[in-house]
């Protein structure tokens, strides 16, 4: 940590112990914890000891299948706790795609339902619904908020878009772009009050781990997120938590197993629960693996704790961007989270990231909007954001110069 640090000593050593178990962090500056996040030494040993324990007790016996289901119970607990709801409406995925596409899939549309898709939504979001729309006859129209900074601005722009055919509204928590927050709550209010109540699907992905989210979780119908990114965690591994009336009226369009009830006198009932989204078998030392870096990140501080920290990260990189000549960041105040976007004029953010990488840093470049983005964690240190802010300093403004 850098001398003169207002961290407390004891928060101090745990961030210092959390970073030697990243074995990523040890040979180069790592600033994509939005793509994902460096997985603890003490997780990946958790996961291997977890597949032992599973062969030592027998993979399909019975006292391995008391130990899978402590897992599966504990992780449930822990991440419907993250979200603020009973570990009843929340159903594991794979990824943020897969808990946005199995409970969309099995809502009940009608032709000419229009979907409202933010314009800083992640690919997978925009193309599952790009396909249900050309199955199901609905009509898809673009909500603009990339260029949005500030709540009111959010609600005036989706006040605008809302059509009385409008059936769906999908929104990240912290746009994946820009960082960016979206005011999640304020919108699910707007959304209640239309006629047609839409329903309110949110992207968590760089919202978990970082924020607090019970009040966004209640608002939204679907809020997906996974493990692998801010929380540190193994990749293939996510969640869902659904809403009551969701999950009143949804269908699974994939079905397994997992899925159902195990009632002797209907053996095809399934759960009635968020339990019902679950298909089939899945890796119990994932979640052994997700436990432990959720372990590791709360030695670190509570949520909130974390958050601060974050935000003093994001805002150090933020305000020394903005003091360069030719930077240009991509929020106009310090970021609500960790994620800092900009651009350097001069060179295309696939220039900037590429020459960064070879000078051991690691950052994430877009095309829409063009702009390099940098995530800060509480595993990042100053002394990486002043050598960041170095590097870019170096470039100059003219092309070429990286």
């Amino acid at each position: 940590m850098a001398s003169g640090s207002d961290v407390p000593l004891q928060q101090e050593q745990a961030i210092i112990a959390l970073r030697q178990d990243m074995p990523a962090l040890a040979n180069k500056i790592y600033f994509n914890y939005g793509g994902q996040g460096p997985l603890p030494t003490a997780s990946l040993h958790a996961m291997a000891e977890s597949w032992r324990r599973i062969q030592e007790l027998g993979p399909f016996a019975p006292p391995a299948f008391s130990y899978v289901g402590e897992r599966i119970t504990a992780l449930r607990q822990a991440l419907a706790a993250l979200c603020g709801v009973p570990p009843q409406r929340l159903a594991f995925t794979e990824n943020v795609t897969s808990g946005c596409v199995l409970p969309l899939w099995g809502l009940p549309w009608r032709a000419g339902d229009q979907l409202l898709i933010s314009d800083g939504e992640h690919p997978g979001v925009v193309a599952t619904c790009h396909e249900m729309a050309r199955r199901e006859q609905l009509c898809v129209k673009t909500l603009p908020v990339q260029d949005c900074w500030g709540a009111e601005q959010v609600l005036e722009r989706l006040d605008e878009a809302l059509q009385p055919r409008t059936r769906l509204v999908a929104l990240s928590h912290l746009l994946w772009t820009t960082g960016a927050a979206m005011p999640i709550p304020a919108v699910g209010q707007r959304l209640e009050e239309h006629a047609n109540h839409p329903w309110l699907l949110v992207d968590g992905a760089q919202s978990v781990g970082v924020v607090p989210l019970e009040d966004a979780v209640a608002a939204a119908d679907l809020y997906a997120f996974t493990g692998h990114k801010w929380l540190c965690g193994p990749e293939g591994l996510g969640a869902v938590a659904l809403s009551r009336r969701l999950l009143e009226v949804g269908a699974p369009t994939m079905i397994g197993w997992r899925g159902l009830a195990k009632d002797p006198e209907r053996p095809l009932r399934l759960h009635g629960d968020a339990r019902r989204y679950e298909i089939a078998t899945g890796c119990t030392p994932l979640m052994a693996g997700l436990l432990q870096s959720l372990h590791s990140l709360t030695a670190v501080g509570d949520l909130r704790q974390r958050l601060a920290l974050i935000r003093s990260n994001s805002g150090g990189l933020w305000r020394g961007l903005r003091q360069l000549e030719g930077v240009e960041t991509m929020l106009p105040e310090a970021p609500p989270a960790g994620l800092v976007s900009f651009r350097v004029r001069g060179h295309t953010p696939r220039q900037v990231v590429d020459a960064l990488a070879e000078r051991g840093l690691v950052l994430r470049s877009f095309e829409a909007p063009d702009c390099v983005r940098a995530c800060c964690h509480v595993t990042t240190v100053p002394t990486e954001s002043e050598r960041l802010i170095a590097e870019i300093a170096s470039f100059g403004t003219n092309p070429g110069s990286a």
